[in-house]
């Protein structure tokens, strides 16, 4: 059975989550997806971003308050490689420093059906019109086909946000992320070609629920062995990690030596 290494931001525990250093280390370990969380500007550009807002991650102290509420200009102005370096010396490197904003069209520029891409659309219900922007772009880089192939997995944990990406295309592949387990599998089988669920959700039983609807299962966010070891006796398909070298070493794959961690 092959079990997929899904790059959780990019290589994010060695680099800074969602800027070119951590895609890129993340394609030389060679994982088999990127998984770029989507946030929408103000403009109506998807940049590669977790948060709501800039606060986290973002430097210096004026690039902050919601990403919406800016243009990708201003966002652009914003380093957002820094806060690595201040929250993990031990990982540090000067060229975090200064790294800017990615967009998801450069990100299908650069890479695109070289690998599979998983992204997520976040916080789709106070920037209306993301779905659609996200299929646009799949059209523009000619990765439409390519996506009902399941070279490209949408996922979120809104079900409003997946159902009206099924409206517009009823054959892309969609992906519910999980974080309570009373969800039902019955149903999200009913637009879903598989579920993500918080990695502590995961046991038997609810691979037997899933196995029963036919449902994928790709849990997040995995980063010590000894549970992707567990989780790999399972018989998962995929797992999400911010080490995506851990994982390969664990399958047989091992990508090169990104060098000294923790």
């Amino acid at each position: 059975m092959v079990t997929d290494v899904i790059a959780h931001r990019g290589a994010s525990g060695h680099a800074p989550e969602h800027t070119w250093p951590a895609y890129e280390l993340a394609m030389q370990m060679g994982a088999d997806f990127l998984e770029p969380d989507l946030q929408m500007t103000r403009d109506g550009h998807l940049i590669a971003f977790h948060d709501e807002t800039l606060d986290r991650t973002a430097r210096p102290s004026d690039c902050s308050g919601p990403v919406r509420a800016r243009t990708l200009d201003e966002i652009r102005r914003c380093d957002v490689g820094s806060w690595f370096n201040e929250r993990y010396p031990e990982r540090a490197r000067p060229e975090f420093e200064g790294q800017r904003v990615v967009t998801l069209a450069e990100l299908f520029e650069r890479w695109g059906d070289r690998v599979r891409w998983y992204p997520e659309t976040k916080n789709p219900a106070e920037t209306p019109g993301m779905e659609e922007a996200l299929l646009e772009l799949l059209d523009r880089y000619d990765l439409r086909e390519s996506a009902r192939r399941r070279g490209v997995l949408i996922q979120s944990f809104s079900a409003d946000s997946l159902g009206r990406i099924r409206s517009l295309d009823p054959e892309l592949p969609l992906i519910q992320l999980l974080a309570d387990p009373d969800e039902a599998m019955e149903v999200i089988a009913g637009y879903a070609i598989g579920v993500g669920p918080n990695r502590k959700l995961v046991d038997s039983a609810f691979m037997d629920a899933a196995r029963a609807h036919g449902l994928l299962v790709h849990p997040w966010t995995v980063d010590e062995p000894d549970e992707m070891d567990r989780l790999l006796e399972l018989g998962v398909d995929g797992i999400f990690t911010n080490f995506p070298d851990r994982l390969l070493e664990r399958l047989g794959r091992r990508g090169p030596d990104p060098g000294p961690q923790d």
